[in-house]
């Protein structure tokens, strides 16, 4: 029987510690201090940032937004979208081997196996061996602390749209909702699955990006490189051993570069999709040049024409700003400003007018014709606000029921209007007219509408 497929081999990352990688765990502690720390701020008497969907109340910090402010979300997700196209472009998978959950999860897992298993040798030695006290130990151990912090991941994923204060008293005595429950387990169990167990599989079969991310590369693209016109023909020797008189390059065969990389690739055979720029061979790379007494640089990042046309740093950085790269910049500056005008400009309440269908144009007393509407003012401040209605768009128009309402803070309340005008105002038919609701500091919205002349 033969197999169409070649069987998975389990990858065993070595340890190696250099610029790139400090770089890495810098990004690792930062994000996670961001997801992990920003649902316990306080912000006044309520969560800094809370998506409370039973609500339809979106916190973020000062911020108080509705379902009608999608188009925020909107900005939010091309700012996003550019972002990615714009580090690619410039450096390649750089989000992939920096901040990519999938990257920074694996490396913490990563670093908790290395703890409780040893390195990478002590790894492959333990999983080859036969089972024993100590190996059920310490695998016990290692998946006990996974599947902490998989859960304490979960817990907080589901504390930005619970209030986490209110869900850490009812996790420990297990009173929480279904959902919350759901939540909390569902998006554990991703993370113990896709940290602990697949890894690498999820980078090169699962994620999207590893599949289109050559769109945007072309060969001014910030890439990590092996220099096979200095490394070749690779082959050990020893430390004193002239290279050339060996006709030797500086590459020594080590495979150190193929043992660092989290997705088991050889750098030496090129660009590959499997690569996430994480620049570990780099890393390892350097501290062989270091050992033997060679110049840093055989693995770097660099692009394709830079490394064939053996151009200087400044040469390199002036071909990444090249004009694509500027399109894109000048395209995200653009809408990152218009995002934060708009945002500065908001008005901090909205109105919505409807007209009620269940009561119809009609005759007054005193021989005025009135309309009904209902007007749905929602206040985006966190502070009790009074409005203030009036009406315009025909001779004599006015407002004939309430025209003064207080909204409770970050709450929306349904308004009946009575509108009136006198009969010889307008001929029959539908005419426009414009509420204007004034809030106590001023803030006007004007919101239109008709007015309907019976025959």
């Amino acid at each position: 029987m033969v197999s169409l497929y070649e069987a998975h081999k389990k990858i065993y990352p070595r340890s190696v510690s250099g610029l790139f990688t400090r770089w890495r765990w810098g990004l690792v502690f930062l994000t996670q201090l961001v997801f992990y720390g920003v649902p316990w701020l306080q912000w006044g008497q309520r969560q800094a940032v809370l998506f409370d969907l039973e609500s339809r109340r979106f916190y973020i910090f000062n911020l108080v937004l509705y379902p009608q402010d999608f188009i925020y979300l909107t900005g939010i997700l091309v700012i996003s979208a550019l972002s990615l196209f714009l580090f690619t472009a410039v450096a390649g998978r750089l989000w992939c081997g920096y901040a990519c959950p999938q990257t920074v999860y694996t490396e913490m897992f990563l670093w908790l196996e290395k703890w409780t298993e040893g390195d990478r040798s002590a790894r492959m030695r333990r999983d080859a061996g036969p089972w024993n006290t100590d190996k059920i130990g310490r695998k016990a151990t290692k998946h006990f602390l996974w599947l902490a912090v998989a859960l304490w991941t979960g817990f907080t994923f589901v504390g930005y749209f619970t209030p986490i204060h209110e869900l850490g008293r009812e996790f420990v005595p297990f009173s929480m909702g279904s959902w919350e429950i759901f939540w909390v387990l569902f998006y554990g169990f991703a993370t113990y699955g896709n940290a602990g167990f697949m890894r690498e599989q999820v980078c090169k079969h699962m994620c999207p990006y590893a599949r289109f991310q050559s769109a945007m590369f072309d060969k001014d693209t910030l890439i990590v490189t092996y220099d096979a016109e200095r490394g070749e023909p690779r082959g050990a020797r020893s430390k004193k051993a002239d290279p050339k008189a060996l006709n030797l390059g500086a590459c020594v065969d080590c495979s150190l570069c193929v043992q660092v990389c989290p997705t088991g690739i050889d750098i030496r055979k090129g660009l590959q999709y499997e690569c996430i720029g994480c620049g570990a061979c780099a890393d390892v790379c350097d501290t062989v040049m270091d050992k033997l007494g060679y110049a840093r640089g055989l693995v770097k990042y660099s692009t394709e024409n830079a490394v064939n046309q053996h151009w200087t740093r400044g040469q390199t950085l002036r071909h990444v700003l090249r004009p694509r790269v500027l399109v894109y910049a000048a395209i995200l500056g653009v809408i990152v400003v218009a995002m934060t005008v708009s945002l500065a400009l908001r008005t901090p309440f909205k109105v919505d007018v409807v007209r009620d269908r269940g009561s119809l144009a009609r005759i007054a007393s005193g021989g005025r014709i009135e309309n009904v509407y209902r007007l749905q003012i929602m206040n985006a401040t966190e502070s009790t606000q009074h409005f203030h209605i009036s009406v315009k768009g025909l001779t004599g128009l006015t407002v004939a029921s309430e025209d003064d309402v207080t909204v409770e803070s970050t709450q929306a309340r349904w308004v009946a209007v009575r509108v009136q005008a006198p009969f010889e105002a307008a001929p029959t038919g539908s005419h426009t007219i414009h509420f204007d609701i004034v809030a106590q500091d001023a803030t006007q919205v004007s919101e239109k509408s008709v007015f309907i002349v019976p025959r």
